[in-house]
């Protein structure tokens, strides 16, 4: 079976299939362009809190609702592909909304995942996962600085 998903009704048979196997299931979402390390930390320590660990990743269109016509840097295809060569990723799901909110309604997680820089009361769909976890961040860096640095490094006034 493909790691990489897009429908909703396959997510719900692959979700049926880990459960019935006894897994504990993680959930976590975000954009993830430009992966860093604070992504990579981040989704490992996410997968420690259970068995199979499915990522929500933004699509582009999604992001560039919410981040602005000029993102995401890094087209969904190969986002998507990376996130899955990393060991903590077992699945990656596509989604189209501006928020993982009727994905997390499908898997219905044993333990979903954010940030610590989430407020409990903003985190979408907490009310459908059995437990809530937000991890602090261990390294000060972003897609958004990365690509503030690279402008500064790399505009005509700097050069």
């Amino acid at each position: 079976m493909n790691r990489i998903l897009r429908d909703l009704e396959k997510l719900k048979t692959l979700v049926s299939n880990i459960r019935e196997r006894g897994k504990k299931i993680v959930f976590t979402n975000g954009c993830f362009d430009i992966l860093h390390a604070g992504h990579v930390d981040y989704l490992e320590k996410a997968k420690s809190f259970g068995d199979i660990l499915i990522v929500g990743m933004n699509s582009d269109s999604s992001i560039r609702r919410i981040k602005g016509e000029k993102r995401p840097v890094v087209p969904e295809d190969y986002r998507a592909r990376v996130l899955i060569g990393l060991k903590a990723v077992d699945y990656v799901f596509i989604f189209e909304d501006d928020t993982p909110y009727e994905v997390i309604k499908a898997v219905k997680p044993d333990v979903l995942v954010k940030g610590a820089d989430w407020p409990l009361e903003k985190i979408v769909g907490r009310e459908f996962a059995k437990k809530v976890e937000r991890i602090p961040f261990r390294y000060d860096i972003s897609t958004s600085k990365i690509i503030e640095k690279i402008i500064s490094l790399y505009s005509r006034d700097n050069k």
